[in-house]
């Protein structure tokens, strides 16, 4: 009997942790998913008119800072979001030091273009 009694609570202990392991995996996929998602979905942080700040980039400003400041301002909602979408961008490897006025009104991709090298060209073929 003692012996059935404790095949029972080993098969119980194994059941209960296979649960809370598919309810870990689980949760970290829908995590994931919904991290993805944003990627390609953020809207802006605000809808028109939005709240302009002007933010600096020097020659030493790495693209993690830009992402920490953009937070800091609340012009996104998530730094490491914002890193995620820069490396995926056409404007990787882009960004040029300067003075730039972006808006909480912005998705992460209007202000990546903002701060690019291709937007500044563009702007000084316009002249």
């Amino acid at each position: 009997m003692k012996q059935f009694i404790v095949s029972i609570a080993t098969a119980a202990v194994k059941i209960i942790a296979l649960v809370l392991i598919v309810r870990y995996v689980a949760g970290l996929a829908s995590e994931a998913y919904a991290f993805g998602y944003r990627i390609f979905s953020e809207e802006p942080v605000s809808g028109e008119p939005g709240i302009t700040y002007m933010v600096e980039l020097s020659e030493e400003t790495t693209p993690k800072q830009v992402a920490q400041a953009l937070e800091d301002y609340g012009l996104v909602r998530d730094k490491d979001l914002f890193y995620v979408q820069y490396l995926m961008s056409p404007h990787k490897d882009e960004l040029m030091p300067g003075n730039y006025e972006l808006s909480t009104a912005m998705t992460a991709e209007e202000m990546l273009e903002i701060m690019s090298s291709s937007y500044v060209e563009k702007e000084e073929g316009e002249d």
